[in-house]
């Protein structure tokens, strides 16, 4: 099967997160990707330990199926080199370097795009093309911070929480890549901006949309979902199952399975409305209810009624889990010494390569520069 994205050839100005993820995914999709580094090398090549085949297992994650060359933005040469590139070859750019910077160096949109008008230019910042915070510099925690993230996350009266994986990032990249094949399907060049800042207010979206309607903040609900209950992880004998009776009739099914089926019927509880207000009375009677069994028995039993459940795994549990190998998300990499997680898509009954493992720093820089 060809790739969809097979003949499409991508420069990444890019270092960390954001832009290396955007690139990979157009990687796993057929574009040649070509990684533009600095002499020392992307930053995240040295985010560990741990360390496999020469770099971070970070770095191998947000990598794989590209080109690496060392360029040298600031030497005359070395970037004429890499312009006559873009212009004679590529399709795409991305970057994700310091605001201005590349407008600084002569290779932004505005340059890049005068000498090549079908090239899709995506900018990759950190608070937005505008305003007043539009220069400055952003990363994940920060922008799950600034943008209310950690204000909804964890549980009430603790301090700030950061979402373990990088969601302002990789949505950012997810978003980059819908803007880039919109003007690719368009089929013309132009110039797509994304930033750390939008993404972040993007997932908080139906946050806002409470607030708004309500005038009263999110609070921090720990496992649950404020507009939602019962909706959230419980402790189990052995660990810990969350359960999500998201409507009425999940609601009944679940009091039956508690051995409790007249909660259902009374007046604090009977529809979704009435148990938010009533919230905390009722999950500390499902909670003396769900400590007496197992994890596995509790999900045998809401299985049987048809209730959604699913118990809190680890790393190690999730990739070792029947479903992971049934699906083949984890797979093989051509030059890598551990297997990665491939993309979480797959087309016509297939799921893209993950292909070959991510470049020895400069490897290809004679080659193409």
């Amino acid at each position: 099967m060809t790739a969809p994205l097979a003949g499409l050839t991508v420069v990444e100005l890019g270092a960390s997160v954001a832009a290396p993820a955007a690139g990979q995914i157009l990687a796993d999709l057929g574009a040649e990707v070509v990684k533009v580094e600095k002499a020392e090398g992307d930053d995240a090549r040295k985010w560990g330990p741990p360390f496999v085949d020469g770099a971070s297992a970070t770095f191998h994650a947000l990598n794989r199926n590209k080109r690496s060359v060392v360029c040298d933005l600031r030497d005359e040469k070395q970037k004429s080199a890499l312009i006559r590139f873009v212009v004679e070859k590529a399709d795409v750019v991305l970057q994700n370097l310091r605001p201005g910077q590349v407008d600084a160096l002569g290779i932004g949109a505005e340059e890049l795009t005068r000498k090549k008008p079908s090239l899709v230019y995506c900018n990759m910042g950190a608070f937005g093309r505008s305003g007043p915070l539009a220069e400055r510099p952003g990363y994940d925690p920060l922008m799950q911070a600034f943008g209310g993230v950690m204000s909804v996350v964890g549980e009430e009266g603790r301090p700030p929480v950061r979402v373990g994986p990088s969601i302002i990032d990789v949505g950012t990249a997810l978003w980059a890549v819908i803007g880039i094949l919109s003007k690719l399907y368009q089929r013309q060049g132009g110039v797509v901006d994304v930033s750390l800042f939008e993404t972040a207010a993007g997932w908080m979206n139906m946050y806002a949309a409470q607030y708004l309607a309500s005038g009263e903040l999110p609070r921090k609900n720990g496992s649950g979902q404020a507009a939602i209950v019962p909706y959230r992880a419980y402790r189990t004998t052995d660990g810990d199952l969350v359960v999500a009776a998201g409507n009425d009739s999940l609601f009944r099914k679940l009091c039956g399975v508690l051995g409790h089926p007249q909660w259902a019927g009374d007046p604090r509880f009977r529809t979704n409305p009435d148990r938010v207000a009533h919230a905390e009375i009722l999950y500390s009677l499902i909670e003396e209810q769900m400590r007496k069994r197992s994890s596995a028995d509790w999900t045998r039993l809401l299985d049987a009624a048809g209730v959604p459940c699913a118990p809190v795994q680890d790393v190690a549990q999730m990739l070792h889990h029947e479903q992971m190998k049934a699906l083949g998300l984890l797979q093989a990499v051509h030059g890598l010494s551990i297997p990665l997680i491939g993309l979480p898509l797959s087309l016509d009954g297939r799921r893209p390569a993950a292909g070959r493992a991510a470049p020895a720093l400069g490897a290809h820089t004679q080659d193409i520069l």
